[in-house]
């Protein structure tokens, strides 16, 4: 069974996909997204970055002892 932080995870790797591609839609359609769009799309990418680079530290620190 998933934890509540591994659900956590799902939501905001899924929001972050989205906010993406709403943004680069809106692009493409030519209207000027808000300027605010850009930062949250990179807080919830730094935030999964970070995640993912702890769960390598962790997985290589289980198998070297």
């Amino acid at each position: 069974m998933k934890s509540t932080f591994d659900l956590m995870r799902v939501w905001a790797a899924l929001t972050g996909l989205v906010l993406a591609a709403f943004y680069f839609v809106s692009l493409g359609l030519g209207a000027r997204p808000s300027d605010l769009l850009p930062m949250l799309i990179a807080a919830i990418g730094g935030f999964e970055l970070s995640l993912y680079a702890q769960d390598l530290w962790l997985k290589r620190r289980r198998q070297h002892g």
